[in-house]
């Protein structure tokens, strides 16, 4: 079965930081996932029990910087579809 690219970030982020989440975070994140860059960061803070407002400004903007292409990925694949229908 093919990952979403939620899946694939989830993946990346457990592999790369180790922030490898319980299953249940993982499906309560993967169900709803956060739509803008800080929210879904601050999510998987919270998700592996961790304060995002305390915790290392360092590890959180690679967290966010994962994200942040993450997201910009998923953008240019929605341009780059919606082009080719015109």
């Amino acid at each position: 079965m093919k990952k979403t690219p939620t899946e694939l970030l989830v993946e990346k982020l457990c592999i790369e930081l180790g922030f490898c989440l319980s299953p249940v975070e993982r499906s309560r994140l993967l169900a709803s996932p956060p739509t803008t860059v800080k929210a879904f960061t601050d999510a998987v803070f919270i998700a592996e029990g961790l304060d995002p407002d305390i915790a290392s400004k360092r590890l959180w903007r690679q967290v966010r910087d994962r994200v942040t292409n993450h997201f910009q990925n998923i953008e240019n694949d929605l341009s780059v579809s919606t082009q080719g229908t015109n």
